[in-house]
């Protein structure tokens, strides 16, 4: 396979936006979506197609501005290891460093654009603000004066970031609702599985981020403690999820699939943790991927249960009945069983 400096000019510009990581920000925005759709009983395309946009938008941002944020210490890692990992965009001559700057910033513009758009032809009153504060969050993440990647704050401004505000300005977008109880119920859960895989996103990393005076989590506490915790956060997201439906806030049946996914994905995570020991790249690189392969299945497993279950509710069909105002619009599902079972009871 060619290098991707010779790669021609549209090919390289694929390989500096990372496509293959992408999901790790469409999930949630996709999570956002369905939580929207349960919240208001409907799908609005519009809506659909903005949050899309904006999340796209803002990938490129990230990616190419975390690509020239993180060039000295990239540059570090190719010096140590100049033939181990995969091509990075600046050090390997792939991009230069101001084009992907300007390309970031104008990602950054496009994705607030976006934000705007939504807040006028919705409407969202503050969806431009929501938009900014995605934006900003990532600011804060990877550019001075905060820049709290390096200070060993980023694994936690990345939970922040992807956990909770992107899927809850997505659910804003798509149902109008600035606080819904889905929201309240789901994005505990998935924090937690976000902050799983920032803990884990340094792996490959931590011996150059260390020489170079990045703090992350694996700098400061190793590998074997990363995956560790990882492992951990990915059950006890499973668990939240889990906590939610037994809680009465949505059916079992919607969370179920997303839990068992995430369950069985984990039991192969574990197969290939032992493996991706400090410096051991392939194996460090199969296993973030089954990581986040693992987050980003369940995810939209359980966003398309939530869309399901609004389907069937809206239908009226035997089992499913919109829900009182003021209550999530799936609780009623459990309600409308215990009914029928009494029914069937009160018939025996």
């Amino acid at each position: 396979m060619a290098h991707p400096a010779f790669l021609p000019w549209p090919r390289r510009w694929l390989y500096a936006l990372k496509v293959a990581s992408w999901p790790k920000l469409l999930a949630p925005m996709a999570l956002g979506q369905a939580i929207g759709v349960a919240a208001a009983g409907a799908w609005d395309p519009l809506a659909t197609l903005l949050g899309a946009g904006q999340c796209v938008a803002l990938l490129g941002a990230v990616v190419l501005l975390n690509d020239y944020g993180d060039r000295e210490v990239d540059a570090l890692k190719r010096h140590l290891y100049p033939d181990a990992g995969s091509p990075k965009t600046i050090p390997d001559g792939i991009l230069g460093a101001q084009a992907l700057l300007l390309a970031g910033l104008g990602a950054a513009a496009l994705a607030l654009a976006i934000g705007g758009a939504a807040e006028l032809w919705l409407p969202r009153p503050g969806a431009f603000l929501g938009a900014a504060a995605c934006l900003g969050i990532f600011v804060a993440y990877s550019f001075p004066p905060l820049r709290l990647n390096y200070r060993g704050g980023g694994e936690y401004l990345e939970m922040l970031g992807v956990g909770v505000l992107l899927p809850w300005f997505n659910a804003y977008l798509q149902g109008g609702d600035p606080a819904p109880a889905l929201a309240l119920a789901l994005l505990p859960g998935f924090a937690l599985l976000a902050l799983a895989s920032a803990v884990t996103s340094g792996l490959a990393d931590e011996v150059s981020d260390r020489r170079g005076g990045k703090v992350t989590f694996t700098t400061r506490y190793g590998n074997v403690l990363s995956r560790t915790v990882g492992e951990n956060l990915m059950i006890a997201g499973a668990l939240l999820w889990a906590f939610a439906a037994r809680t009465g806030a949505l059916s079992p049946w919607v969370v179920l699939p997303a839990v068992l996914a995430l369950v069985i994905h984990w039991r192969d995570l574990l197969a290939l943790s032992p493996t991706a020991t400090t410096n051991a790249f392939p194996s460090i690189g199969r296993y973030k991927r089954a990581l986040n392969q693992a987050i980003a299945e369940s995810t939209l497993v359980l966003a398309l249960a939530l869309v399901i279950a609004t389907i069937v509710q809206g239908s009226g069909g035997r089992g499913v009945e919109l829900a009182p105002s003021g209550m999530c619009p799936l609780e009623q599902v459990d309600r409308t069983v215990a009914r029928a079972r009494a029914e069937i009871a009160g018939r025996r």
